[in-house]
């Protein structure tokens, strides 16, 4: 106002300011502990050039838009891979897509142009930058661009940042070729059990839910905690248990690669038994996955073939409940290993529930009812099966039709007695028996594909 003084800035202020120019003069503007230069803001850049020879990989154009004292610190405008919806003014909702931000180093991490990226960072691009939720490592390590993840690792990148949905760049190593990434971030000083925000997963959570072997070795062999938790209980050979097979085609490599990393899992000292919230333990996911090799590991270490979770199914319940692509790989299998375990047999009343659901498996309705001295199921229960399935599997099924009206054979009979009798020890007692081999084998539920 005129003729009013303005007021002397504050004291304390000014004496801040003077002890940092006294500083400075001692200490010159670079080897000041107390003065850090300002961080200039990201350009937003819109150069079609620009953008067309860094996703092309042009090295040749990019020098030419990068002179020695140029800066390439900017911000790329994209769109999400997906349109999402959004409101407008007016509350009228529309599926678009949403612009997301990115860098030009972000472009050169993800698609493996190192020339690039090392051009990029000599023109002070900032190796830690996360415009749209991720870093520059994230990208590589996500692509498996070792190369690029070790010029941003060199460069300064923190190998332990988390992205916008709480994942470090080691979280990102599962898929194939990105084994070099995670023993480049190892090396650099991430941690080997560092955990996802909302998860809480650990590196070898994801390694073994993609069944990732090679990678559970090396971080197994780092030291990763075999039986971590995350948010939800699950331990990673929880994880590894429950593989689920995207297609019949790749049953048998899931199948394999679960196996591998269970037995290097339980070597490591995991938990046979640990179970998630849910108090569902490995055997029940490996049950009902179908993973008939890995349900015979686990039984082999103790697993609780009786245990229940707390809807209070057992084992046999997820075996008996599993996927449809659980057909391809042998359901008999898991069932006999079960049962030969001493799991606790499917009560009679639910077994043509049981027959029209495992119908295309005969031999999973065998080794179910040869643990029965009595035949269980009634001849109108036949109808639940289809008349191709009854064409094609006639032999077995008419020896089902025959049993609905006379008893067991005295053979099978013996062999239900004695199983009862070695009830309590099943699974050790029967190997020890001085029997011949196939009297042994036919003890053990061994498959006929004929009912007796």
């Amino acid at each position: 106002m005129p003729g009013r003084r303005s007021s002397p800035p504050h004291w304390g202020h000014r004496l801040r300011c003077l002890r940092s120019a006294s500083a400075c003069r001692v200490w010159g503007p670079q080897s000041c502990p107390a003065w850090e230069p300002p961080q200039p803001s990201p350009l937003l850049c819109r150069d079609m050039a620009l953008q067309n020879a860094l996703y092309t990989g042009d090295l040749a154009r990019l020098q030419e838009l990068f002179p020695p004292h140029s800066t390439a610190d900017l911000l790329l405008e994209g769109r999400a891979a997906e349109p999402r919806w959004s409101c407008h003014q007016r509350g009228i909702w529309s599926l678009t897509y949403k612009e997301e931000l990115t860098t030009p180093l972000h472009v050169a991490a993800s698609r493996g142009h190192t020339e690039i990226l090392r051009l990029l960072l000599r023109r002070r691009a900032r190796p830690d930058s996360a415009p749209g939720g991720r870093t520059a490592l994230h990208e590589a390590c996500a692509a498996g661009h070792a190369a690029c993840a070790h010029m941003l690792l060199v460069a300064g990148a923190d190998p332990d940042i988390p992205d916008q949905d709480g994942k470090r760049p080691l979280h990102l190593c599962g898929e194939a070729g990105s084994l070099e990434c995670a023993e480049l971030l190892l090396r650099f000083g991430a941690k080997v059990d560092g955990r996802s925000e909302e998860e809480e997963e650990t590196p070898l959570h994801v390694a073994a839910r993609l069944g990732h072997v090679e990678l559970a070795d090396l971080l197994l062999r780092r030291g990763a905690c075999s039986n971590a938790r995350d948010a939800e209980g699950c331990t990673p050979l929880l994880a590894a248990c429950d593989a689920r097979c995207t297609s019949p085609a790749d049953a048998e490599a899931t199948t394999t690669h679960c196996l591998q990393l269970c037995r290097l899992l339980l070597s490591a000292g995991a938990d046979a038994d640990a179970a998630d919230q849910d108090r569902r333990r490995p055997l029940h996911l490996a049950c009902r996955r179908g993973h008939a090799d890995v349900v015979e590991l686990l039984l082999s270490c103790g697993s609780s073939v009786n245990a229940m979770d707390y809807g209070g199914h057992m084992a046999l319940h997820y075996a008996l409940q599993g996927p449809a692509a659980a057909l391809a790989q042998s359901p008999e299998r898991t069932v006999r290993a079960l049962l030969n375990h001493g799991a606790v047999r499917v009560w009679p009343g639910a077994l043509p529930k049981v027959l029209e659901r495992w119908c295309t498996s005969p031999r999973t309705i065998e080794v179910l009812l040869n643990t029965y001295s009595i035949m269980q199921l009634p001849e109108e229960a036949v109808g639940l099966v289809p008349p191709e399935t009854l064409q094609k599997y006639h032999h077995f099924y008419s020896s089902l039709l025959a049993l609905a009206r006379q008893p067991r054979s005295l053979q099978h009979l013996s062999r239900c007695a004695l199983r009862a009798h070695l009830a309590a020890c099943l699974p050790h007692a029967l190997p020890r028996l001085p029997l011949p081999a196939r009297l042994l084998r036919y003890l053990q539920l061994d498959f006929e594909d004929v009912l007796y």
